[in-house]
């Protein structure tokens, strides 16, 4: 009878060991993983990022638990591990990877206004998903104009090139030198572009010119609310520009039963921002900012954004106030100091 109870005392003393060393191998990882950066910290975003990765509860399949057993799971998504460090976030991710992409660039948007620095070619396709989420309203302000004034640069780049070879045939044309078979198909192109003859090339140049980068960035800020609207988010809509009922775009939710324009949809911002630029440049409610940015031309003055917002009134049913409001978004938020900005040389990739 003593040798069985010795040898049940003993199996038990075993048992309790063993069990005992699993416990311990099992919790030594949990416990020796170093807290996290906030980044990775439990939150919403973290979860969708490992729904996304992984499928919702990491594709825990049909025999799963119960979502009382899932808990465990919720409870540790803080040790979600970091991207290896040769993945890169994309700047469209989020707003972090955007912030973090500025910064590798070296873009410092007050460095720009002081003149001190060139803007680098960082060309988004779209904006981050979780803009709208950043608290701080200067901070979406700020990142709002540094994804928007590459674009805009870029866009008065291209006008720029095509209005230097523009007056380049001019000025032939005047001397009385043969215009290039090359350069007339060129030409005829852009006239049917800007909806003018090709013959009338002084109308053409008045059409094909820069829109100062003041006021984009703030049309643009203004149009998409900071880049927060559903038309941004689903569409890169960033300015607002309506389209027929058959044309590619999003139906405003408050638009009245007896209307069928939507607002346009683009595949990229830079699809967006070229679009402006056409419509300003060439509908015939914009023909009195047309002629006041010649007059500007003529008398050897920079483009004034201020100035020419005036000639804004028919870009909404708003009419003078949103003009009022073009000029104090230009001015509150020191916009006509990005008017001398300037791309770098050096390429950098799209993102």
């Amino acid at each position: 009878m003593n040798r069985f109870l010795e040898r049940s005392v003993m199996a038990v003393v075993l048992t309790a060991a063993v069990t005992a060393g699993y416990l311990a191998i099992e919790r030594a990882p949990l416990a020796s993983v170093p807290p996290l950066a906030g980044t990775y910290a439990a939150s919403a975003e973290s979860l969708a990022a490992m729904e996304t990765a992984a499928g919702p509860f990491m594709n825990l399949g049909p025999d799963a638990a119960s979502s009382q057993d899932r808990e465990p799971l919720l409870h540790h998504a803080s040790l979600v591990p970091p991207r290896r460090p040769d993945v890169k976030r994309s700047p469209t991710d989020s707003v972090m990877a955007l912030a973090d992409w500025f910064v590798e660039l070296d873009y410092d948007l007050e460095h720009v206004r002081e003149g001190r620095a060139h803007v680098p070619e960082a060309f988004l396709a779209s904006l981050p998903p979780d803009l709208s989420d950043v608290p701080e309203t200067e901070t979406r302000k700020r990142l709002f104009f540094q994804a928007m004034l590459p674009l805009v640069l870029r866009a008065n780049q291209e006008i720029l090139n095509d209005r230097r070879r523009l007056w380049q045939i001019r000025a032939d044309q005047r001397l009385g030198r043969p215009v290039a078979a090359e350069d007339r198909l060129w030409l005829a192109a852009l006239a049917e572009r800007y909806k003018v003859s090709a013959d009338d090339i002084d109308v053409l140049i008045r059409r094909v010119d820069v829109v100062p980068p003041s006021m984009a960035l703030a049309q643009a800020a203004e149009e998409s609310g900071w880049g927060t609207s559903r038309f941004a988010r689903q569409g890169n809509a960033m300015f607002g520009q309506w389209t027929t009922g058959d044309g590619d775009g999003l139906v405003p939710e408050d638009r009245d039963d007896d209307k069928d324009h939507k607002v346009r949809r683009f595949d990229t911002m830079y699809d967006s921002v070229r679009a402006y630029m056409r419509n300003l440049n060439t509908h015939r409610a914009y023909r009195e900012l047309r002629r006041a940015r010649a007059v500007l031309r003529r008398q050897g003055n920079p483009l004034n954004g201020v100035s020419l917002a005036g000639y804004l009134h028919r870009y909404s049913e708003r009419g003078d106030d949103y003009v009022a409001s073009i000029r104090a978004m230009i001015e509150v938020n020191g916009l006509q100091a990005l008017d001398d900005a300037r791309l770098m040389t050096a390429r950098h990739p799209e993102a």
